[in-house]
């Protein structure tokens, strides 16, 4: 069996470096089930073209299932459903798991997007075309299709016929595979690890626990998005109820920590943490964004001396988990609107494994940040990491009045994308946003001008700095505001020092001045008014239902309180 990728990257004999295999020779591998050879029928430097080759032993193939069988590990059937279909099948020649299999092996530093003689192209998304002239695909050309199109492939998928000198007989289950497109050479491997065994609809190999972790490597970045993961995850797994499951309820948890809210909720809910540029063409940036984000966020809280800090609009927890690493932060408290969300970041952090007195540092809070919430005052910083961008223009004032006017910590981390920069992502469409729940995206000169317009009204001093690679021309992908405010709030005593807990209910607060019930419900018919006409409360601390009638998530929170 055999597959060839083909790049017009100039010069393409790079290739070799991407693959970590030398263009002027055959390299030789052993694989459990045969031998497999990688090699270049073609080398230049306008066109390179690099063979794997998978030369099946079936007698090693055979004595596999055998051994398999007596252990008691669940045999699996024949190729073909007959007794002598372990010798008669057609395994050396059309690609199936067992390709898959030895693709990870050949190419396994290709898999993980690594070279240590060219890491700037590894990160690049170059043309390439991917060929498997014999595919067995159960479900025909077009489920190859509805596979590899929505991962940014053109897909050519030609039934082979059963004997083209009869085309009365018809196609076969075989297709001819092209797929022509502009990738990181890492994700394309991946998109081929992960959907052979799909199409082909058969594992050969025993399929244990461990396929799931197996699986979310290789489709990190994707398949939680993919619009037929349910058919790749049951298929990948031999259709093993349990682990298909298992692995169905991680990406569940992955697409939640990114699920944009809905635009008529008081706030969206994002994950500050997360990626939101995975899905996007691959630039020369060694590291991920998001984590370039995340460090240049914790060295400007390092830098104020900050011990207890507010992640607001934390999402899944990825820079409290990050936090609660960093043991001079005190007092750790994530808030969002979306108690779903909330409940991911509590799982992230493996709140119920710490132990008491970690546990007791770190509080997760429902909380809307259009809405003032007078637990949220008297902290030393506050972080509003990609959290801006995802509110539409007309509830900034909102959120302003609520953070720096009311809650008004010490210091608050502002960063949002750069939209200057987009122009250095190829394939971003002109005038398009990262992430499809950005109600808008700022030059550095607006950023620059709302960030000043807020200090200078609430009494905070700006600095703005750059996140990520600079361009000389563009800026740096992400934009930073640290405001720190001129004259600090005296320390307070934190107002809860119990366990670390996610208030998501009704919580009665007799300690406030005039306790009114206000009902902050919103819904796409009530959006327009942000509730304003709904909320009876003019003083104290009003205890609010914060419904997101998106994504069914109703919930009540203690911070639905008055603008």
């Amino acid at each position: 069996m055999l597959i060839t990728v083909t790049t017009t990257y100039q010069p393409a004999t790079d290739l070799g470096y991407l693959l970590v295999k030398h263009p002027d020779r055959v390299h030789t591998f052993e694989v459990p089930t045969g031998t497999a050879y990688v090699m270049y029928p073609e080398a230049g430097t306008e066109r390179c073209t690099a063979a794997l080759l998978l030369d099946i032993d079936p007698l090693a193939l055979a004595g596999g299932r055998s051994r398999r069988g007596k252990s008691g590990r669940g045999t699996s059937p024949t190729p073909d459903g007959f007794t002598l279909g372990q010798y008669v099948n057609d395994r050396a020649y059309a690609a199936s798991s067992l390709l898959s299999s030895a693709l990870s092996t050949v190419f396994r530093s290709a898999l993980r997007g690594a070279s240590k003689d060219r890491p700037e192209l590894a990160a690049t998304a170059i043309p390439l075309e991917l060929r498997v002239p014999a595919l067995r695909c159960r479900g025909g050309a077009d489920l190859a299709g509805k596979l590899f199109a929505p991962l940014g492939w053109t897909v050519t998928a030609t039934p082979i016929p059963l004997d083209p000198t009869r085309p009365d007989w018809g196609d076969s289950r075989y297709v001819d595979l092209v797929l022509t497109g502009t990738l990181r050479l890492a994700d394309a491997l991946n998109h081929l690890y992960v959907l052979l065994p799909v199409l082909d609809d058969a594992k050969h190999y025993w399929v244990a626990p461990d396929e799931i972790e197996k699986l979310l490597r290789a489709g990190a970045g994707w398949l939680a998005e993919h619009p037929e993961r349910g058919l790749i995850t049951r298929r990948y797994l031999a259709h093993r109820r349990a682990l298909a499951g298992a692995a169905l309820a991680r990406l569940a948890e992955q697409r939640l920590a990114d699920e944009p809210g809905d635009p008529d909720t008081v706030v969206e809910t994002t994950d500050g943490g997360a990626d939101e540029e995975a899905n996007l063409p691959a630039t020369v940036d060694r590291q991920p964004l998001a984590a370039l984000r995340r460090a240049a966020v914790l060295d400007a809280l390092d830098s104020s001396g900050a011990a207890r800090v507010l992640d607001l609009g934390c999402g899944a927890g990825a820079l409290l988990t990050d936090l609660v690493r960093n043991r001079r932060y005190t007092e750790i408290v994530g808030t969002d609107v979306s108690s779903r969300t909330l409940a991911v970041a509590e799982r992230r952090l493996r709140l119920d494994r710490l132990p008491p007195r970690q546990r007791d540092r770190i509080k997760l809070w429902q909380s809307a940040l259009t809405y003032r919430d007078d637990r949220l005052r008297g902290f030393d910083a506050a972080v509003l990491m990609e959290v801006v961008e995802h509110l539409d223009p007309p509830r900034l004032p909102a959120l302003e009045a609520a953070v720096f006017g009311h809650a008004r910590p010490g210091t608050v981390v502002v960063t949002t994308p750069n939209v200057e920069y987009n122009v250095r992502y190829p394939g971003l469409t002109a005038g398009g946003f990262r992430h499809t729940d950005h109600r808008f995206e700022w030059t550095r000169a607006e950023f620059a001008a709302w960030a000043e317009a807020v200090g200078a009204q609430h009494g905070y001093t700006v600095t703005i700095s750059g996140v990520g690679a600079h361009d000389p021309e563009v800026g740096s992908p992400t934009q930073l505001a640290l405001f720190t405010l001129a004259a600090p709030p005296p320390a307070t005593v934190p107002a809860d020092t119990g366990r670390a807990t996610r208030t998501t209910g009704n919580a009665n607060d007799d300690s406030t001045t005039g306790d009114a019930r206000a009902d902050s419900t919103t819904s796409k018919a009530e959006a327009g008014s942000a509730t304003d006409g709904a909320d009876d409360s003019t003083v104290g601390h009003a205890i609010g239902s914060a419904t997101s009638s998106a994504n069914g998530d109703s919930t009540s929170g203690d911070g639905g309180g008055s603008r």
